[in-house]
């Protein structure tokens, strides 16, 4: 336990450390938010006690806006404790106040300093003051809304698949073999028949009768399968798991109408012609038909109206996965000053550490951006296409492995999708034919290098070609 002199010493120590800073800015305060109680430091010119504590309610909120703005205060830095920090977030920012969210270990203890919420909160404030605290990005406030939705409709849509698993499960269990013959028990005929079952029928050739004339499978293969050893628990847990799956659906649907409500509240760039309308319609339908936790809205002319482009042109990208970005990343690209900056941003770029002189390597640093995941996705999508992007994803992968060829190829995704917003330009497909020439051109340079570096000389034959 730590003596007064301790305390003391420590306080002097701090204060030493920062004694030679240059204030940037003076109005600035700083919030240790915690579950129960939030420390609250302004500059000390501002009043007697300039570090309060408060507590957790709402009237404490609004108790600390209160204060701030009655001292002057014009910034306030909070560090990102789990989700204890977005209501204070809200109610400062609605009051006018320039708010920040900073990472927690921007504020790691410094030595000499005691480690008490009262201290971290003078600390946080003090670097605060000084422009030490780099803010963490957090999009508008209707883009943070859609956002939330967004995030909990990708939660039910990872809830209906394991009802899916379990209806797997019971239907196996009871050796009743409907998911070898049919791919996506979910679907006409996969629904109807597990229906029937629930109803109480048990002949395989009833039930093969619901079979759908799109089914490749033939109706004896549907019989066999169907003849299944029924057990009371298993069709009850078959019940059970069928029952929340629609009703997962039902909560689905009432997500897509609420989102599709707020982005239509989104300041547009474009309008779209009723013929681009009526493909987008057309392709979102053909969509709907090959996966179910797609939207069931056309998220292609959505996205088309807020951009003033079609985003889900770059390779990898579906119209529903361009809005999944856009809604972590917001609309303005300005936030990030290049691509470069993006790309770090989502943990994409190499991350070089090198200590005295010895290269300790260069893997990219960890985050668990939702926005990175879905770069990430597109790249695995794009390892069997036939573009550019699935040459580059296939010849990473020859070199360094599948791990590192999906970093690169989302990297390369991601700097596509910033230089679109950015810059208000189309994507430009890239010609696979000149592309692999300039790859070939590029190989050709190494081995030359590497030729010298032997003390030979590299000749290409006449024609060039081999």
């Amino acid at each position: 336990m730590k003596t007064s002199s301790a305390l003391t010493s420590g306080c002097q120590d701090f204060a030493e450390l920062t004694a030679k800073l240059k204030m940037v800015d003076p109005n600035a305060a700083f919030v240790d938010v915690g579950s129960a109680e939030h420390w609250v430091c302004i500059p000390e010119d501002r009043c007697e006690q300039n570090v309060r504590q408060f507590g957790a309610f709402t009237c404490e909120l609004y108790a600390i806006r209160d204060w701030l703005l009655k001292h002057s205060v014009r910034s306030v830095a909070m560090e990102s404790t789990g989700v204890y920090w977005i209501c204070l977030y809200q109610v400062l920012e609605d009051a006018g106040l320039k708010v920040s969210m900073v990472n927690a270990r921007a504020l790691k203890n410094v030595k000499g300093r005691p480690k008490t919420d009262k201290h971290d909160a003078q600390w946080g404030q003090r670097l605060h003051s000084y422009g030490l605290l780099r803010p963490s990005f957090r999009p508008q406030r209707e883009i943070c809304a859609i956002r939330s939705l967004w995030r909990m409709r990708e939660q039910l849509v990872r809830d209906a698949s394991r009802c899916i698993q379990r209806m797997h499960k019971a239907l196996h269990e009871m050796n009743v073999l409907l998911p070898k013959v049919i791919s996506d028990i979910t679907g006409k005929t996969g629904l109807a028949i597990i229906k029937a079952i629930l109803d109480g029928e048990r002949d395989p050739v009833v039930l093969a009768k619901l079979r759908d004339r799109r089914i490749r499978r033939s109706e004896q293969d549907i019989v066999r399968a169907l003849q299944g050893d029924y057990r009371s628990e298993q069709l009850f847990l078959l019940q059970a798991a069928l029952k929340q799956y629609e009703f997962l659906g039902a909560q689905l649907a009432d997500y897509d109408r609420q989102i599709k409500q707020r982005l239509g509240e989104l300041p547009t760039v474009r309008t779209l012609t009723d013929e681009e309308r009526s493909a987008n319609q057309k392709a979102h339908l053909s969509d709907l038909r090959r996966r179910h936790n797609v939207p069931s809205f056309d998220a292609r002319s959505l996205q088309q109206e807020l951009t003033g482009m079609d985003l889900s042109a770059i390779p990898g990208l579906s119209s529903s996965l361009c809005l999944c970005i856009l809604f972590e990343t917001g609309l303005d690209m300005s936030k990030w000053p290049t691509e470069k900056h993006f790309a770090s941003w989502l943990g994409l770029s190499p991350n070089p550490r090198i200590s005295a002189g010895r290269d300790l390597g260069t893997r990219t640093k960890k985050c668990a951006s939702h926005a990175s995941r879905h770069f990430r996705q597109a790249a695995t999508s794009v390892s069997h296409s036939h573009g550019h992007l699935g040459d580059f994803f296939r010849r990473m992968r020859a070199r360094h492995g599948g791990a590192h060829a999906v970093t690169a190829t989302a990297h390369k995704i991601a700097v596509i999708f910033y230089k679109m917003l950015a810059n208000s330009e189309p994507y430009h497909k890239v010609d696979q034919t000149e592309y692999r020439e300039r790859v070939r051109q590029h190989q050709i340079r190494n081995l030359e290098k590497r030729a010298r570096r032997l003390g030979y000389r590299l000749t290409l034959p006449a024609t060039g070609t081999e």
